[in-house]
């Protein structure tokens, strides 16, 4: 089992950047595929980014692609979400999300096991 852990939320401008982490304790991350989710008010939640347990694949929601990196440091048990070019449409609460690294990379929330309480930030115009 593992436990996630996100901070790093708060308020930015538009345009401006943030970068949450995700940290992990109770198992290795290297043993899981790990993703962020989001969900806005009034909104179901959604896929951001993904990446493997060995941190060579990744895999991005379209609308972030480009203006968002996820990483991990596997040493460190955790993982990162660097975004820029921020607007109000990525006002959320962001969940990490940790699955099993025997399935495939997914966006699909039920790939994965276990999940964190969420960090909220909002983007002001």
């Amino acid at each position: 089992q593992v436990q996630l852990v996100e901070s790093g939320g708060g308020l930015v401008q538009a345009g401006g950047s943030l970068r949450l982490s995700c940290a992990a304790s109770g198992s290795p991350v290297s043993t899981y595929n790990m993703g962020w989710f989001r969900q806005a008010t009034g909104n179901e939640r959604e896929f951001v980014a993904a990446i493997r347990g060995s941190g060579v694949e990744t895999n991005y929601a379209d609308n972030v692609k480009g203006r968002f990196t996820i990483s991990r440091d596997n040493g460190g048990n955790t993982m990162y979400l660097e975004m820029y070019n921020l607007n109000p449409a990525d006002t959320a609460v962001y969940h990490c999300a940790a699955g099993s690294v025997l399935k495939p990379l997914s966006a699909w929330a039920p790939s994965y096991d276990y999940w964190g309480q969420g960090t909220q930030f909002t983007v002001a115009s």
